[in-house]
């Protein structure tokens, strides 16, 4: 049996029936975008079931609390149909909600080379804090790459609901409306 020779761990590799079946995709989803979505979609490449995991940090100030995150989330995995997904809020250390989540798999998306640096940084805080878990990245295509959710709210309050439909789940336009148009 082959055996695990890396990041301090040794033992035989997990087979695919002890290994868990779920990944968790973490963020802040403030609010959730088509690039999001698409991460999401994709996920089933690499798991039957993922748990999207709606951080608080401690760094940002929300503009939809995690409660009203949630929900615009589960509404637009609704929307989308996507029946392999669950979503929780989360509070501390990604991979001890990862590994609260019965998974031992993260999924993340990156953008651009940026994103990719900071999230090597997280990664291997990540192997620190538990090395059995690992990050798997997704791409994000063309017609995501320059979606933020920085920039989603820097253009609601000028931008038709069909321009913002580009950008984000139909679902989400009367909650950004709400929030950034008064």
């Amino acid at each position: 049996m082959p055996y695990l020779l890396r990041r301090g761990v040794s033992g035989p590799y997990p087979t695919r029936n002890d290994m868990s079946r779920r990944a968790v995709y973490t963020g802040s989803f403030d609010p959730i975008t088509l690039g999001h979505l698409n991460v999401i979609e994709r996920s089933k490449l690499v798991a039957e079931e993922l748990v999207v995991g709606v951080g608080v940090n401690a760094h940002k100030t929300p503009l939809f609390d995690t409660e009203e995150r949630v929900k615009l989330i589960e509404n637009a995995i609704q929307e989308a149909g996507f029946d392999h997904v669950t979503v929780a809020p989360f509070e501390g250390l990604a991979v001890r909600f990862v590994r609260d989540s019965d998974a031992r798999l993260i999924v993340r998306g990156v953008r651009s080379v940026t994103d990719m640096e900071s999230e090597f940084t997280m990664i291997l805080a990540n192997r620190k804090l538990d090395p059995e878990i690992e990050t798997v990245f997704f791409m994000a295509g063309d017609e995501f790459s320059h979606v933020s959710s920085s920039l989603i709210k820097q253009i609601t309050p000028l931008a038709s609901d069909e321009e913002l439909a580009k950008f984000v789940p139909k679902s989400v336009i009367p909650a950004l409306r709400e929030k950034l148009n008064d």
